[in-house]
């Protein structure tokens, strides 16, 4: 373990984290709002203060990395901006109990967007802002980030994009890590000022367009309305929507756009999995829902607006989805654990895992049939070797064990089946709103403490994808030897 270099990125974070706080404490300057400036100024300079220490003191040649190095720096980086983060909602008061301050940012950095706020439009404008903006940084990673922005980072640190990039593939889409990360990171912010610039067009406050463009970016979904999307006009949520969808895609399927290779565009599996399933899902729930709006353009609208935020644990909602009739609230269940595809900003078990696990069903089947056939499970036309189907179900298993651990450590709380399972999984797959009491119109407020460190524990373990939390936590990690 290379822990001098773990340490030296992580107070090159700090530094970064602290960097970016200066953005929020201008919105604060500019809205006349002197606490949260006074906040932000104080958290920014003490991470900033912090990081330059911690580099001066971790300063090395040795700046190699291995698997385990990226999986270590990307826990101890999330932890840590997630701590930090929290500072401003604590210190000025807006948020008064640290840990709804540190459930909240965590929820804001790994894209969940569930809330304690009971009364989100109390916020102040600075507060808005930074809440929101957690989703942008959070979305595509901030390690990823600073990869794109550093000038001392080895090639090897395609180990941190695939410890912090979701997906169970996460490969260069040119020969240098980093320039792989500054590719990533130019289509994502087109992506997200292209959205801005559509929904002030079509009449959304420019605010609110800037904060809902952070989070359908990130597919975070945290409103800064009561009503979330609900009070906007039905271009501003066909937009969303649509843009939602469109960060759902793995970022990879941009670049072959971009450079011309649409061939393999249109041969991914995954993409096409991927939109066959949410126009399923849309069309079954319209369907569904059409005896409650009694028009066939709102129940459709609604529909694909849930099923966009649902799918890409988004967040965002129109409508009181808790409702809705059974089918169309099973229907979402389920999204909510498939999530969108690897490489996006997402949560979820992904498109590509679910697609992977149906295949190697029909396989063992096949063998089971034909107990002398040989055949090779193919994704994206590719055969994949034994490791990587290995890898698929193994963490399967373990995101369903986690699943119940969570649960059965908040069955504890008085709210019911409904409440705390869909608090669980709406937490643990980075989605934000469940049903019940955490519904599209509730929050997490009357949890314990407890039930929400734990929470937390879930979104990051979501968000992570598990292992690098694991990991960074075994003693075995830590040890000298490699």
């Amino acid at each position: 373990m290379n822990r001098k270099f773990v340490f030296y990125l992580f107070g090159r974070i700090g530094q970064t984290v602290g960097a970016l706080l200066l953005l929020p404490m201008f919105v604060a300057l500019i809205y006349g709002e002197s606490i949260p400036f006074v906040s932000f100024l104080g958290t920014s300079l003490g991470a900033i203060g912090l990081g330059a220490i911690i580099t001066r003191l971790c300063k090395t040649s040795n700046n190699v990395i291995y698997a385990k190095e990226g999986f270590a720096i990307v826990a101890l980086a999330w932890l840590g901006t997630s701590a930090f983060g929290a500072l401003p909602f604590w210190i000025s008061g807006e948020i008064p109990s640290y840990i709804d301050a540190f459930f909240e940012t965590v929820s804001g950095f790994t894209t969940t967007g569930a809330s304690i706020l009971t009364n989100v439009e109390a916020l102040s404008k600075s507060m808005l802002f930074w809440r929101s903006f957690t989703h942008w940084i959070g979305g595509m990673g901030v390690l990823v980030f600073v990869m794109a922005i550093a000038s001392n980072i080895t090639d090897r640190s395609i180990h941190i994009m695939r410890a912090e990039m979701p997906g169970h593939v996460v490969g260069k889409l040119v020969p240098r890590a980093k320039d792989t990360a500054k590719i990533l990171y130019l289509i994502y912010i087109v992506m997200t000022v292209a959205e801005i610039i559509l929904l002030i067009a079509v009449g959304m406050p420019v605010f609110d367009s800037i904060l809902h463009g952070f989070g359908t970016a990130g597919t975070g979904g945290f409103g800064i309305k009561a009503d979330s999307i609900g009070g906007y006009s039905s271009y501003c949520q066909i937009v969303i929507a649509v843009f939602m969808l469109l960060f759902g895609v793995n970022f990879n399927i941009y670049y072959l756009l971009i450079i011309g290779k649409l061939r393999t565009l249109f041969k991914s599996t995954e993409l096409w999995a991927y939109l066959g399933i949410a126009a399923a899902s849309v069309a079954v729930i319209a369907n569904n829902i059409y005896s409650i709006y009694e028009n066939a353009a709102d129940s459709l609208r609604h529909s694909l607006f849930q099923v966009s935020s649902i799918m890409t644990t988004t967040g965002f909602s129109t409508a009181d989805f808790d409702l809705w009739p059974g089918l169309s609230k099973g229907i979402l269940i389920v999204l909510m654990c498939i999530g969108a595809c690897s490489g996006s900003t997402a949560g979820g078990i992904k498109i590509s895992r679910i697609v992977i696990l149906f295949k190697l069903i029909a396989r063992e089947i096949k063998r089971l049939i034909h107990p002398r056939s040989v055949s090779s499970v193919k994704f994206e036309d590719k055969p994949l070797d034994d490791q990587t189907l290995n890898s698929v179900a193994t963490y399967i298993a373990i995101y369903l064990f986690c699943l119940v651990t969570v649960f059965l450590i908040v069955c504890r709380e008085p709210f019911g089946f409904e409440t705390n399972f869909s608090a669980v999984i709406a937490t643990f797959n980075n989605i934000g709103p469940g049903f019940g009491r955490v519904g599209a119109t509730g929050s997490f407020a009357a949890y314990s403490d407890l039930s929400k460190l734990v929470f937390s524990g879930a979104m990051l373990l979501g968000r992570l994808e598990i292992f690098p939390l694991i990991i960074a936590l075994s003693p075995s990690t830590w040890k000298k030897t490699r």
